[in-house]
Formats: C-alpha cells, structure tokens, sequence
C-alpha cells in the first residue's frame, strides 16, 4: 500500500550509485496492475478522442485501441503511476531524493507493462568533526554609565518641544524647514524637488555636503548648494555628477528638551525617582546586552558546527533554499507594500544577481541543517506527538487562527523536523563551551 492507497507490482530491479550523491534506479511495473492503470487511464481520458459511429466519450476501449492503435493508453497510464512507483523505488532502496528524477527513460513497454531507467540526486551522507565541546567566544556583560546616560537622553529627546529661532542662524541639531530643486548641468532632474521640508541639520539624511550648506543661513534666505551624488547612488544619471540645489529657508526649529528631574521620571515612567528610573535602565540594558551576547555566542557555535561538518552538498538543495530564501524575503517586502521586481530595480539587481549573492548564506543554511539532522540520528532525537501539538498551538496563538485550521495547513512531518532541529541545536548549546571575548580595539583619537 503507497501513495493514494493504491495497490500496485513494483519491481526494484537495481539501485547503483553511479556519482557522489547521485542514484541509478531501475523499476518496472507490470502484469495486471499494469492493464488495471491502463483501464483508469482510459475511463479518464476516452474523452479526449473521436471515433467515427460513437458520441465522444463513449466508445469502447478495445474500440479507441483499434482506431487509434493499442499503445494509445499507455503512456497515460505511466504518467499517473509513475510519481507513486517513484515513491515506492526509492523507500525500497532506502534513499532520500533531494531533487526531481531526471534522465529517466523507458527502456521497455508493451501491454504486459514497462520498465523504466531514471537516476536520482540522493540527500548526502555527512560527518561531523565534533559537536559536543565546541568553543565559541561570549562576551561578559557589564553596564556602562555613558550607557545609562544615553538611554536617559534618548527619553529626554523623545519628549523635547520644538521652539521656533528667531534671527539666529541654522546650526548642527535645528531643524530648517526648506524648499529644494536641483538641477544638472541647468535642467532640472527628477525626483529634485521638495516643499515645505523638514530637515534635521546634522542627520546625515541627505546627500554629503547638502545639510553642511544650509548651516549658517537664516530664515528668508535664498542661496544655492553645490554638491557631487556618490559614485554608488542609485541613479545612473546622478551617479557622480555635480549637481547645483536652490534652496529657500522658510523656518529654523530647535530641540527644546525638557528637565530631567523626578517629575519628568514620573512621566515617562512608572518610578518616582531618577534612582529608581536609572536602576531600571541599567537592567533593561543588561537583559538587552545578554540576549545579544547569546545570539553571539549561538552564531558563533554553528559557523563552528558548519566547519565541523564534512558533506558534498548537492547542487539541487543549495537552489532550493535559495528559492525559500527569495521567496521570504519577497515575502517581507509586500508586508512593506514593495513587489521583489521594485526591489531589484531600485537596487540595479536581476535575479541572477539576487540568487548568486545569495548562494554562499544558502549553502551554509543547508550545510547546518544537514548537520542538525546528523546529530538528530546520533543522539536519537525523538519528537512525540505532545510536542507537535504544542507547537501547532504556539502557531495558532500567534497567527490567531484555530488549532484544527493550523493543522490543514501545517504538515506534521515539517513540524517535527524543525522541532528535532530545535533540540539537537540544544544538544549542540548545552555542550559547547564559552570563552572570553577578544577585547574590541578603542578608536583613535582623530
């Protein structure tokens, strides 16, 4: 009994490994299982085919056979077995396909049946190096003063009232509210021209050169920027070239912050004191550098775990994770209302680009999780039926759909798959040794 709960002769006439990675199978399907195929596929398809003296679809068999000759049949019958007796030569022969059958060819067909030759590129067979007792560096977390201090300041900016700079010139944090037009070579070019914009000097949100400019001018004033776009700018016809912006200063705007007292605390927060406030910071940032440090650690343990791996990785896994790779990542760009094609257009990619650049992540993706997988068979990792169903529910909860709708959509054996990944990256955790952080170089003083 295999796929679709159909009964069916297979024969695995031979399984020879005939390249790294890759299977010659050769199967046959025969006797009447073959002819009952054959039946199905002509009650499907008799249809299709007209025969003088018959209303379409309802000429017999042997009928379709005569006029249309006896092979007629055939093939359509091997198309809707072969994907079930595939499945069935490769359990047979205890291999895991990682890609499609190709090359296959049918080397005999008559109507007691066929035989076909296919071969098969097979998941690798790996070798770990080690994956207990891995070292990777983990930073010891300690909370700095100045840290505290700028968070305060981040609060401090959040709540700052803008005041208006009466004839004062622009400085380095006011924001000036301007027009804009630039022009190349005299034209105005697209895409130059604003209104009524706010700009924060000092932001470094415009091109170089452009905010250091309307520094020093006051409000009213009329003036003009020179400026050069960068070599990489996204525009081929900016790229590098000079550029002239005529600028009008409507409103000069300052950060006003406020006190930082306990009143202020008690506004912002939920503390009565700036002790009690900053406290709370200094935990805060503790539990955020912590988290950090542990995805650290954790990056630093699988780049170990992947040297450690020794596996010919087939062509076929790499392309497919980077299809899973396109395809979320075009997935996240509609949840920001962009299409990949606006994306690679903006950027100047095609999707050969997009797949080579990101072939090298994919292959170390495939490479971890067939190391995963290889510590799953050694530590005989299992994954009950307890731990599935609280993972379907963690799914339903987050995506607030039921549990018995999840489970439509889900495949239980995706699920324990991760799962089991989940815990031999446990294994790998528990068991891997942290050391100290080499000591991050202080920037020289310019």
């Amino acid at each position: 009994m295999f796929a679709n709960e159909r009964m069916f002769t297979m024969s695995l006439k031979s399984c020879e490994k005939v390249e790294t990675n890759v299977y010659a199978l050769e199967i046959s399907f025969e006797g009447d299982a073959f002819k009952a195929a054959v039946t199905k596929a002509y009650t499907k398809n008799r249809g299709k085919y007209n025969v003088p003296g018959f209303r379409k679809g309802k000429a017999p068999k042997h009928i379709i056979e005569t006029y249309y000759g006896k092979e007629v049949f055939w093939y359509d019958a091997i198309d809707a077995e072969y994907p079930a007796l595939f499945e069935a030569a490769v359990n047979e022969a205890g291999i895991v396909p990682v890609s499609a059958p190709f090359e296959d060819e049918i080397v005999s067909l008559d109507e007691n049946g066929f035989t076909v030759k296919l071969k098969v590129t097979v998941k690798p067979e790996v070798e770990l190096k080690a994956y207990k007792g891995i070292k990777a560096e983990k930073e010891k977390v300690t909370v700095k003063k100045a840290e505290i201090k700028e968070e305060v300041e981040k609060a401090l900016e959040k709540d700052a009232k803008l005041v208006a700079v009466e004839g004062k010139a622009a400085k380095k944090g006011d924001i000036a509210t301007i027009d804009f037009e630039g022009f190349l070579d005299g034209v105005a070019f697209d895409g130059g021209k604003g209104e009524g914009y706010d700009l924060e000097l000092g932001s470094g949100s415009f091109i170089p050169g452009f905010e250091e400019q309307v520094i020093g001018h006051k409000v009213d004033e009329e003036f003009d920027i020179d400026v050069t776009f960068p070599e990489d700018y996204g525009s081929e016809e900016l790229a590098g070239k000079a550029v002239v912006f005529k600028i009008k200063l409507h409103k000069i705007m300052k950060k006003e912050l406020p006190k930082y007292d306990d009143e202020f605390v008690k506004d912002v927060s939920e503390f009565d004191t700036i002790a009690d406030y900053e406290k709370n910071l200094e935990e805060e940032i503790k539990t955020r550098k912590e988290a950090e440090a542990d995805r650290v650690f954790e990056s630093g343990i699988m780049e170990k775990l992947i040297e450690n791996t020794v596996v010919e990785i087939p062509e076929a896994m790499i392309e497919r994770e980077i299809d899973n790779q396109i395809n979320e990542y075009n997935y996240r760009l509609q949840m920001q209302g962009m299409s990949l094609d606006m994306y690679m257009q903006y950027t100047g990619m095609d999707m050969a680009t997009l797949r080579q650049s990101s072939k090298e992540g994919a292959e170390k993706q495939v490479k971890l999780r067939l190391a995963l997988e290889k510590i799953i068979e050694l530590e005989k990792i299992e994954i009950s039926d307890e731990d599935v169903e609280t993972e379907l529910k963690t799914y339903a909860d987050s995506y607030g759909m039921k549990l018995e709708e999840v489970k439509k959509y889900v495949p239980v054996e995706d699920v324990k798959a991760d799962l089991g990944c989940r815990k031999a990256m446990d294994v790998v955790k528990d068991n891997a040794k942290a050391g100290a952080a080499k000591k991050k170089a202080e920037p020289k003083a310019e």
